[in-house]
């Protein structure tokens, strides 16, 4: 570990703004930090994840985080890198979304009971529920100016004209209501410092301003970098949408896959922000890497360390042996032994058809099955073509003309592998 938590971050390259005098007050109190997650959808996902390890190295240097869950301020939406307003949830999916944030986060953070700095996680909803508007107005707004807040770069952006319909007086407020989460937590929670992504340090700022002039304390601040791609695309992103940190959104073999398929450039600034190795283990790595870059052993590291820490050590095994039946020198054994679950994330987006079990007990010819029954090859010719020419595969072993599937051929009680050549498959998906 590094000498402190803010050295930590500044050469894993997780550290952007950092506001005067937090270093030196980090060395000596053991303090309350948060960090807040708006509610925008039922799983987070790896943009995320920044902010989730930040709450973990916070805590493995002594602190206690707290995860600040946006029930109010979801509602609302924070223009913060934004160009358009966002569109408003109904409080029955913030619902929703929180309860499948919370269960998220217990595999990431320590909640237990009596440890002296375990972590909390509260909603916002809690304390902004039974304020009317007249007591915020009265209590918090004649604290902040309209100029201080029209100073931010948030709401500047979308004034001159990024945005095709402005900024409305409900994101507006955003801050000022993000700034109230922060007093409240000052004030009732001991808690000193905010930390998110540097798009966020114009509402964090906002929070240690109202503390200095509403509870004439002082808090800190830090952010991170926002997360980019070498080649100019947006972190975090595929053809396909977000990367989510919930299998149900997104596969584990995908989840893994985004990581391994990475670029060197990425990787090597990536395998500091998510992995919590060593410098000096990080170095060997990329030198080992730089002298064989055809092996991709950053890719792989990176792909195993993320997967585990997000997923668990027994997901990270079954797409380790899905990715080396797909691309490894496994044999058609290690294929019939993956579950049914695990072949539908390999194979998922692969053409398949469907049939009863029964036309396997009297067995399916491959001519059929090739082409007559699902049309992965145009013809009977073709098929029998390809067959001669050795081409043709069933979950993986090579078959001669007259091969039949039967029962003994399904992968989980449910799916047969056909392949042409090392890259053309289809799935056929027995009922």
């Amino acid at each position: 570990m590094s000498k402190n938590f803010v050295e930590e971050l500044r050469w894993r390259g997780m550290l952007h703004d950092i506001t005067p005098d937090t270093e030196e007050f980090l060395l000596s109190n053991k303090t309350r930090g948060y960090i807040g997650f708006d509610p925008t959808a039922d799983s987070l996902h790896i943009g995320s994840l920044v902010q989730i390890i930040i709450l973990m190295h916070f805590q493995n240097y002594g602190y206690s985080p707290i995860v600040l869950l946006g029930g109010a301020t979801g509602m609302i939406g924070d223009p913060s890198g934004k160009n358009d307003e966002r569109k408003l949830l109904d409080t029955e999916a913030l619902e929703n979304n929180i309860d499948s944030i919370r269960s998220q986060f217990q595999r990431f953070l320590d909640f237990k009971s009596g440890k002296k700095n375990s972590a909390i996680l509260i909603d916002n909803y809690e304390w902004m529920k039974n304020f009317s508007l007249i007591d915020f107005s009265r209590e918090i707004g004649k604290n902040i100016t309209v100029n201080y807040m029209m100073a931010k770069d948030s709401v500047k952006k979308r004034l001159a004209g990024e945005s095709k319909g402005g900024i409305s007086f409900t994101e507006f407020t955003y801050q000022l209501i993000q700034g109230y989460d922060f007093l409240h937590l000052y004030d009732n929670y001991d808690c000193k410092i905010q930390m998110g992504g540097s798009d966020q340090w114009g509402n964090i700022t906002t929070g240690t301003e109202l503390i200095r002039r509403k509870s004439k304390g002082k808090a800190y601040a830090i952010t991170c970098p926002l997360i980019t791609k070498a080649d100019g695309t947006k972190f975090g992103k595929t053809l396909d949408g977000n990367i989510w940190l919930d299998k149900k959104r997104t596969s584990v073999y995908k989840f893994y896959q985004y990581w391994l398929n990475t670029s060197d450039e990425d990787a090597s600034s990536y395998i500091k922000i998510f992995t919590f190795l060593e410098l000096s283990l990080i170095e060997k790595i990329i030198k080992k890497h730089s002298n064989a870059p055809h092996l991709r052993v950053l890719q792989f590291e990176l792909a195993d360390f993320v997967t585990e820490l997000v997923h668990g050590k027994e997901e990270l095994n079954k797409v380790k042996r899905a990715s080396n039946i797909l691309f490894g020198k496994d044999t058609s054994k290690s294929l019939m032994k993956i579950d049914s679950s695990t072949f539908v994330e390999i194979f998922e987006g692969v053409p398949q058809a469907e049939f009863s079990k029964k036309i396997l007990n009297e067995g399916l010819s491959i001519i059929s099955a090739l082409s007559n029954e699902t049309g992965f090859l145009k013809s009977n010719s073709e098929a029998r073509r390809s067959l001669k020419e050795k081409s043709i595969s069933v979950n993986k072993l090579k078959v001669s003309e007259d091969y039949n599937l039967t029962i003994s051929d399904l992968i989980g009680d449910q799916f047969i592998l056909l392949q042409r050549g090392k890259k053309n498959y289809f799935v056929l998906k027995f009922n």
